[in-house]
């Protein structure tokens, strides 16, 4: 008896050169799955993503069975699910969408668990008492509920919005009394990385369009592990910087096949090979 189909969506702007839609169905084949995966790019559609409840609706109507939901929708989709999962509630973001067989729908975050696994994975025994993040927009503020969730009891900020920094602090140490969450400015990572275990890199910064490094290589030192979650290129300035510093890094792969694989069992109640993903999905990323 041939398993049941599975159609799955990626809803975003620039969604089109993505490698999602590739790595979860090469893993569904793999698995013996029939499953489609298709992208739903608002850019080409010309639709607002203000409009994401009615993606949603239409994406449910037309029988797909769950969404990935990346920028900008990821907050904006909250307001229009039925059901949302306790940590990506507490999160403010959902970026997996489950179609349930009665028709609701249930929200989910894998990126804060995308980035506990990854880091578990590519640091298994690094310190993290005291943590820098650089960075607190959408993709920072699921690295530091993950951070605190890993152990973290130091954890620095640092942004170039200091009142953004400061909402995140306040929410997260709320979260979790246990941690001291601070917030900080760029100026402040003099002081900061040399009293550190570690630093996560979770701006633009590195990426493709955005090439460089977000901060000085100087303040890098060989008792430091450094992560980006930059994966395009993997081999970002920053984690050469950090190799010829002397730290273990962590590249933005780990974070990226771990949050896809968190999602694809979700979706199909069947746990991936993560190794299968990690070599497949370095198969398809140019350095």
């Amino acid at each position: 008896m041939n398993p049941r189909p599975y159609l799955v969506g990626l809803v975003g702007t620039g969604v089109g050169p993505s490698l999602t839609p590739a790595l979860h169905m090469t893993e569904a084949r793999a698995q013996g799955l029939d499953y489609v995966y298709r992208t739903i790019d608002l850019d080409e559609l010309a639709i607002s993503p203000t409009r994401i409840g009615e993606v949603v609706s239409w994406a449910r109507a037309l029988g797909f069975d769950a969404l990935n939901i990346t920028h900008p929708c990821k907050q904006l989709v909250l307001a229009h699910l039925d059901d949302i999962d306790p940590a990506a509630a507490a999160l403010g973001a959902v970026n997996t969408v489950v179609f349930d067989a009665d028709g609701r729908t249930r929200g989910h975050n894998t990126d804060v668990t995308g980035f506990a696994h990854g880091f578990a994975e590519g640091l298994p025994d690094a310190a993290t008492d005291t943590v820098v993040l650089v960075g607190a927009g959408g993709a920072g503020t699921a690295v530091a509920d993950a951070l605190v969730r890993l152990g973290c009891l130091n954890l620095h900020i640092v942004d170039l919005d200091l009142t953004r920094a400061g909402q995140l602090a306040a929410d997260l140490g709320t979260r979790h009394p246990h941690a001291r969450v601070m917030a900080a400015g760029f100026d402040d990572l003099p002081d900061l990385l040399p009293v550190s275990d570690g630093v996560v890199h979770a701006t633009p910064t590195g990426m493709a369009a955005h090439p460089g490094m977000a901060f000085p290589a100087e303040l890098l030192h060989p008792r430091l592990w450094v992560a980006d979650i930059v994966y395009r290129p993997l081999n970002t300035a920053l984690l050469q910087a950090a190799r010829a510093a002397g730290c273990r890094t962590l590249d933005g792969g780990h974070m990226a096949v771990h949050q896809a694989t968190d999602a694809f069992a979700l979706i199909t109640g069947i746990t991936p090979d993560a190794e299968r993903m990690s070599k497949h999905f370095r198969s398809l990323v140019v350095d």
